[in-house]
C-alpha cells in the first residue's frame, strides 16, 4: 500500500516551499510548524549541510477535519495527515503528503472514511495547484 501523495516540480526549493504553503492554505490547512530537517541534522548531529539535501516538513492542519477525526478516535492524532514534506531532488523538488486513506486502512474505522475522503480531496487539490503553477511557469 502506498502511503503518500507525491508531485515532482521543476522549481527551486525555496519557491516550492512558498508555493506549497500557499496551496495548503488555499485548501483550508494552516501551517502550524515548520521543521528544517537539513538545519536540524547539521545542528544536532554536526553534519555538513552538503551531506543532506534541502528538506522541510510543514505541519499542516485543517482544524475542522482534525476535529471530526478526533471525535471518532482520540488516538487518531498519531495518523492525521498533517506532515507535508518538501525536499530537493537533484534539479527538481518533491512535495509529499501522507495519504489520508492510511487512517482508515490502519484503524479499520469506517467512520473515518468521510474525513479521509475530504482530506484527500483537499490535499490533491493543493498538489494539483502546484503542478498547474509549475506547468504555467
Amino acid at each position: 500500500m502506498r502511503y503518500d501523495r507525491t508531485v515532482h516540480l521543476d522549481a527551486d526549493f525555496a519557491t516550492a516551499v512558498a508555493r506549497t504553503r500557499d496551496a495548503l492554505v488555499a485548501q483550508g490547512f494552516g501551517i502550524l510548524t515548520e521543521i528544517d530537517v537539513t538545519a536540524t541534522l547539521k545542528t544536532k548531529l554536526g553534519r555538513d549541510a552538503a551531506d543532506f539535501e534541502d528538506y522541510v516538513i510543514l505541519g499542516a492542519c485543517n482544524p475542522q477535519l482534525a476535529h471530526r477525526a478526533l471525535e471518532t478516535d482520540r488516538s487518531i492524532g498519531l495518523l492525521l495527515p498533517c506532515n507535508v514534506v518538501v525536499r530537493a531532488d537533484g534539479d527538481h523538488t518533491v512535495v509529499q503528503a501522507l495519504d489520508p486513506n492510511t487512517m482508515v486502512a490502519l484503524t479499520g474505522l469506517d467512520a473515518l472514511h468521510p474525513v479521509a475522503e475530504e482530506a484527500a480531496r483537499r490535499l490533491d487539490a493543493a498538489l494539483a495547484a502546484l503542478t498547474t503553477t509549475d506547468a504555467d511557469g
